[in-house]
């Protein structure tokens, strides 16, 4: 909808018109008389209406409500706004006198050298030094480090931290002295925006109707954020081709999603899927890739050290942002390294697992980053 909005110089033009050709006599409509002052104060009030007019018209429609009037306007419809999600990754303790066991309790706290970001050590029952009963890490005497896995306490980027960031011991641990982390961390996300938010709501009204594509990809989507998702129709659980059976690979951006998302996933899918057909959810087959490079560093650079880390931290975050069944690109991978400053002057000899070719996976699987070393000298 157009409005005819006017200026304060037209509206005051308006009155002064008007009032002319309603008046027998000639009226002094100049600055500092009367009449002036009553057009000025009656267009700043109409001014003001306009305001609240345009207001009004923005918030009553998705496509320019924003903020809290999008989630109210969304909520009439049962949707809501998907929350952040914090990073997670891993930190190594590691102690000068490895000659008693040390314990890591669960929930011990960390932090950034600036304290301004804080994580707490998760459960991984899969550590070969975790301990159920103690609900604590464990470190054997004799040993001098233990590599745990942390999340952040904040949701949203702020948790993604370049390599060697945490420095800090919040709790007391007796028996360990230091905690590094010796990769960056890529995989907070802040809450979802106003644009993603909108496509997801076109999302879900496209797939209200029947039970499509878009309707299983909307059930996903309303989930969490994150979700990395492959569907491929008329295939079976073990990949071979089977009509009316349908597999959807799932990544939450770690390769190695949670046995309970696979099953909420499932569980979404199963509300939306077509009636006579079957369906399995899997986690993706995961391909580390190695890269190595040679970076020409200027000179004049203040610090190549955390310039490198900074190259390092572009190329993890490339790699492990790839969907499913993407290659990763030995030229994107230049292009991450220039990215990292104006001091890096020529990337050269880049190899992806030992070959200077693309890496292309298989539909099911997901590309994630490994070793990453750049050899930098004098550009």
């Amino acid at each position: 909808m157009n409005l005819s909005i006017k200026s304060f110089s037209q509206l005051i033009e308006d009155m002064g018109a008007s009032l002319q050709s309603s008046a027998s006599n000639l009226i002094d409509v100049s600055v500092g008389s009367v009449s002036r002052a009553l057009f000025e104060a009656n267009a700043s009030v109409v001014l003001w209406l306009q305001w609240l007019i345009l207001c009004v018209l923005q918030v009553t429609r998705a496509a320019t409500s924003t903020g809290p009037d999008l989630d109210s306007w969304m909520a009439d419809f049962g949707l809501t706004r998907l929350p952040a999600k914090p990073s997670s990754g891993t930190v190594t303790f590691s102690r000068f006198t490895p000659s008693l066991a040390a314990n890591v309790p669960l929930g011990t706290t960390v932090k950034t050298a600036d304290g301004s970001v804080i994580f707490r050590v998760t459960e991984d029952v899969t550590n070969s030094v975790w301990q159920q009963a103690n609900s604590a890490y464990v470190i054997p005497a004799g040993v001098a480090s233990a590599t745990l896995p942390v999340t952040c306490t904040t949701g949203g980027q702020v948790g993604n931290v370049l390599a060697g960031a945490i420095t800090t011991i919040a709790s007391s641990l007796p028996g360990v002295d230091q905690v590094t982390n010796a990769n960056p961390f890529a995989n907070g996300i802040d809450s979802e925006a106003d644009a993603p938010f909108r496509t997801r709501f076109q999302l879900y009204l496209s797939g209200l109707s029947c039970a499509t594509l878009d309707a299983v990809r909307s059930a996903i989507a309303n989930l969490q954020q994150g979700l990395n998702v492959c569907i491929m129709e008329n295939v079976a659980a073990n990949g071979t081709v089977q009509a009316g059976s349908f597999v959807v690979v799932v990544d939450d951006g770690s390769g190695y999603p949670s046995a309970t998302l696979l099953a909420t996933v499932s569980s979404a899918i199963d509300t939306v899927r077509p009636i006579g057909t079957i369906f399995s959810v899997q986690a993706p087959q995961v391909m580390i890739v190695n890269v190595t490079f040679n970076a020409a560093i200027s000179t004049t650079s203040a610090s190549s050290s955390t310039l490198l880390g900074t190259i390092q931290g572009n190329v993890a975050a490339y790699l492990d942002s790839l969907p499913i069944g993407a290659a990763a690109s030995a030229t994107r991978i230049a292009q991450q390294a220039y990215l990292a400053g104006s001091a890096v002057q020529n990337v050269s000899a880049v190899l992806l697992n030992g070959l200077a070719t693309d890496v292309t996976p298989l539909a099911t699987t997901v590309i994630k980053a490994g070793q990453i070393v750049v050899t930098p000298y004098a550009g």
